[in-house]
């Protein structure tokens, strides 16, 4: 086991970092300070202006990841040559991939829109070790110890509700809202739990209450109908046009659904005392293990891991928890307040460990 067992603790959105002292009890809580962000530091600079090329396989959407990717190219003069994955089959189909061509690497770095597959990779061999210079900000929760990955710029596990159909009054207020009797199923969604973020938020409950009240709460869910779709975007969609009265999605998701003029609130749930929590779930990245171009690819990740990749992705939408302080300008974009949110207090590496049961778990229960 290469990464380490601490809890996970949220930065803050464009803010100060509340990072809590190991020995605290309960759950890690986002403080937002004004007065305590400070300038990012400097990004570092790529230094293999010689490479060539360098190939990313990520799982982060086209549209967040691909702009950073470019700003990377002009800046190095390395360029860059994208793999992305479909939504159905977020990180998993990538994750195979890389385990298929682990004799001949394809791929240089491995992005990842969250963590749990890239500790697996981890553990298996997959990723080789770099630990970046200007990663230096970023806690050591977020890093594995041996350097295998890093992790930068996260989002949140929110319940998403369409304003229109649902006063705020009667906003839901906990994931145990979709098994609410008081509510129809079909009004409710969540995307397959067996990809993407859903499938993180699956093997965080399994960690935090046990396979048993997991395995329970997921069967609930099917067994009542609430709609299961293709995807945190198809979440929101369907909410945001009025099909669903509230989903299960991601921060990034319910803003851009907000960006748009979409009748939608989010909420962060499990906030109230003894309860969860939200999941704050960090991008990760790792430099392949015999990458074709090690030294383009490490650059590539000093450029992502930087202040400045940071702050351009919570520009850009794709991160709304921060994992180091950024500027006045950056905080000024946000799409939600994150301060005082609470997160699981479990560990990334305790939640990546309940992944591949978890997944067995709720492929026999949501069968396609």
């Amino acid at each position: 086991m290469t990464s380490r067992r601490q809890p996970l603790y949220p930065g803050t959105l464009l803010a100060a970092i509340a990072v809590l002292a190991a020995g605290c009890g309960g759950a890690p809580t986002i403080e937002a300070d004004a007065t305590a962000a400070a300038p990012a530091a400097a990004a570092t600079a790529p230094s293999v202006a010689a490479a060539s090329e360098v190939v990313v396989y990520t799982s982060v959407d086209q549209s967040h990841s691909e702009p950073v990717l470019r700003a990377f190219e002009a800046k190095s003069g390395i360029r860059v040559r994208p793999v992305f994955d479909v939504e159905a089959a977020k990180t998993t189909g990538l994750v195979n991939r890389l385990i298929a061509e682990r004799a001949r690497p394809q791929a240089d770095v491995w992005w990842n829109g969250e963590f749990a597959q890239t500790i697996a990779l981890a553990e298996q061999g997959i990723l080789d070790a770099y630990a970046s210079p200007a990663a230096d900000g970023i806690p050591d929760a977020y890093k594995d110890p041996a350097g295998l990955w890093t992790g930068f710029g996260g989002r949140a596990r929110v319940l998403i509700v369409n304003a229109d159909r649902v006063s705020e009054d009667d906003d839901p207020t906990s994931i145990d809202a979709l098994l609410d009797p008081a509510i129809a199923a079909d009004q409710l969604g969540i995307a397959h739990p067996v990809f993407g973020t859903t499938a993180t938020q699956a093997a965080a409950l399994y960690a935090v209450w046990g396979a048993d009240r997991a395995r329970d709460f997921f069967r609930q869910i099917a067994d009542r109908g609430v709609r299961v779709v293709d995807g945190n975007g198809a979440v929101r969609d369907l909410v945001a046009d009025g099909q669903l009265a509230f989903g299960l999605t991601d921060t990034d998701d319910a803003c851009g659904a907000l960006a748009r003029g979409a009748p939608v609130r989010i909420v962060f749930p499990d906030q109230g005392d003894g309860q969860l929590g939200t999941l704050i779930i960090p991008n990760t990245v790792g430099l392949v293990a015999g990458a074709p171009h090690p030294d383009a690819g490490r650059a590539l990740i000093d450029y992502l891991v930087s202040a400045e990749a940071e702050a351009d992705l919570v520009r850009a939408g794709w991160s709304q928890v921060a994992l180091r302080p950024l500027p006045a300008d950056v905080t000024a974009s946000a799409c939600v307040d994150v301060s005082g949110v609470r997160g699981m207090d479990v560990s990334l590496a305790d939640i990546a460990g309940q992944i591949e049961g978890a997944k067995t778990d709720l492929a026999s229960i949501f069968v396609r």
